[in-house]
């Protein structure tokens, strides 16, 4: 099986608490923490936590189980390409009220964010995300269960074709802390087959 050649895991903005095992990680989310650049209402944000790796591989898949405790609105949690504060991609699902939340993804190119969502049952606290690459070309899929996978979105990084920074994120936009948990995250050969 091909080997997929990874650099130390590291944080760009570790929270203030977090804990790092052999295969899993936790964290407590601050208050006033998310990635947002400009699109409709002009705000900026840039303070949220990443644990990620850098890769220059141009193939490959990244699968991971999420486990959450929402608490305010805007909560939120997933998988995330972060390039750059200009340059990034979230992938999650975001806290909206006790009825719905937002399976949603945001990309955003040269420091303009886009956002794409659907609405999902507030009751799931428990998702797998898995993010393919094939060169500057991205494929985001999730599933309730870790073994049947549904397309998310397909998606473009203008600078995301050399090496590439990747991993998981939690925020918290508004007044609110919660628990987010990472486990089975696995790097391995690209899943996301050529079209046609």
């Amino acid at each position: 099986m091909e080997q997929i050649q990874l650099e130390p895991w590291y944080w760009t903005r570790a929270p203030r608490q977090f804990e790092v095992e052999a295969d899993s990680l936790t964290l407590l989310t601050d208050p006033e923490t998310d990635l947002w650049q400009r699109t409709y209402y002009g705000m900026r944000a840039d303070n949220a936590p990443v644990y990620q790796t850098r890769t220059d591989e141009r193939f490959f898949t990244f699968t991971v189980k999420v486990s959450f405790d929402y608490k305010g609105s805007y909560d939120q949690c997933g998988v995330a390409i972060y390039l750059d504060t200009e340059n990034w991609m979230k992938a999650s699902v975001e806290y909206e009220n006790p009825s719905i939340s937002r399976l949603g993804s945001v990309v955003t190119n040269h420091g303009y964010s886009d956002w794409a969502t659907t609405d999902v049952s507030s009751e799931i606290r428990e998702l797998w995300f898995r993010l393919s690459r094939r060169e500057s070309d991205y494929y985001i899929e999730t599933s309730r269960d870790g073994v049947r996978f549904e397309q998310m979105r397909v998606f473009h990084l203008h600078e995301g074709n050399g090496k590439i920074s990747f991993g998981v994120y939690a925020a918290s936009p508004a007044d609110s802390r919660f628990s987010a948990r990472f486990e089975q995250m696995h790097v391995g050969p690209c899943t996301w087959e050529l079209h046609g």
